[in-house]
């Protein structure tokens, strides 16, 4: 029997049952080993059992599992006081919530509520969600199409391109959302300056200016946020994936003032920063913090594109390498289905983003090891396909 049965066609799925899984290794059920370059879309940012993670939530599983936050707790408080000690400068305030998607909702009802304005600009390539607020900030109309019509006064500009959002701000503009490295439309760089320039926009125009670092947040870049590697700081960023070890966590961190304008009840989350997902979530920082993710991210993301680069010397089909740290895009010149299939028979899961671009999500406690024969995995799949489609000729 098949979860399809029950799930229906929502997932585009892999022929893998997935039982176990430890550091930045997975298991079938039929016991083969995986180096897991997909990492749950980058949900398995510490690695998978985390022994710091597991015990944190052994031990609060005997204490309580649910607090809502009309009360108060110490284990969400430990929590609290542990992000804000690592946030970008000026974000003193947070709303936990659960997901990426429902940290986007809340910073878009920030952002309006605070300026009184209702105009939102978001990115040409942009991806902040499928819930109807988070979509209407994300760009692919094969995402959008069907569900129109969506939230109004959404304008997108060309990432990258600082003429192009000028040219969409108008008096009514309350928000300005970017990824500082784009994820799903392929790992998406934002060139130098852009950044820098976009907060003297939002600072000279008082517009709200988000950073959505769900993907590439937390240590995925080799730097603790992904906005550091521009010395630039948002009015609200937006985090979730892997920020609580795996356990279903989001978490919108905001400026005091733009916080100081919300009412009570005029936003809440029934599970919101439950004492199951802050002692996890404890656990993932003080990994990423004590345990060198951060600077293995670095290091390993280095040997990943420096070994990827002489793929792309050896193998034409590779167009080009992107990214930071262990947020890595290889786009190629078709598809790559075949490729991810491969891999697979290999040993190595990998995802996509977009039908041309091998996406590598790894955890972050990825070895040296690993990477190399994630590289070796790779060459000789390219190979193998080169001589394929020499053949079909």
């Amino acid at each position: 029997m098949s979860e399809e049965q029950f799930m229906g066609n929502l997932y585009q799925r892999f022929p893998v049952t997935i039982e176990k899984g430890e550091g930045s290794h997975v298991w079938d059920a039929d016991g083969k080993e995986y180096i897991d370059c997909m990492g749950g879309y980058g949900v398995a940012l510490v690695g998978h059992r985390n022994q710091r993670v597991n015990n944190a939530i052994k031990e609060q599983v005997d204490k309580i599992i649910t607090v809502h936050s009309s009360l108060y707790n110490k284990t969400r408080e430990e929590f609290l006081t542990k992000l804000i000690g690592l946030a970008p400068e000026g974000l003193t305030q947070v709303h936990l919530n659960n997901s990426g998607a429902e940290a986007i909702e809340a910073a878009m009802k920030f952002a309006r509520k605070f300026t009184g304005k209702k105009g939102m600009i978001a990115m040409k390539g942009s991806y902040h969600g499928k819930s109807f607020g988070a979509l209407s900030l994300t760009f692919n109309p094969k995402y959008r199409k069907a569900f129109q019509p969506l939230v109004e006064k959404v304008s997108f500009a060309s990432f990258g391109d600082i003429e192009s959002l000028r040219s969409v701000i108008d008096d009514d503009t309350a928000l300005i959302i970017l990824e500082p490295i784009q994820g799903e439309s392929g790992i998406i760089v934002a060139p130098e300056g852009f950044l820098q320039e976009v907060r003297k926009i939002c600072d000279e125009k008082g517009i709200v200016l988000i950073f959505d670092e769900i993907q590439a947040g937390l240590g995925r870049t080799g730097r603790l946020w992904a906005c550091d590697h521009w010395n630039t700081a948002p009015d609200i960023l937006c985090l979730a994936k892997g920020i609580a070890g795996g356990v279903p966590m989001g978490a919108t961190l905001v400026r005091q003032n733009i916080l100081d304008s919300m009412s009570k009840g005029e936003h809440s989350s029934t599970f919101g920063g439950n004492p199951i997902s802050c002692a996890a979530g404890i656990a993932a920082l003080d990994s990423l913090t004590e345990d060198g993710l951060i600077e293995n991210s670095e290091k390993m993301g280095d040997k990943f594109r420096k070994g990827l680069e002489e793929l792309k010397e050896k193998h034409t089909m590779i167009r080009e390498i992107r990214g930071k740290g262990l947020m890595i895009g290889i786009e190629m010149i078709f598809e790559v289905k075949d490729i991810l299939m491969t891999l697979i028979k290999k040993g190595v899961l990998m995802l996509y983003s977009g039908r041309n671009i091998l996406r590598i999500l790894p955890p972050l406690v990825i070895t040296d090891d690993d990477v190399t024969k994630v590289l070796h995995a790779l060459d000789s799949t390219l190979t193998e396909e080169e001589q394929r489609r020499s053949v079909q000729r």
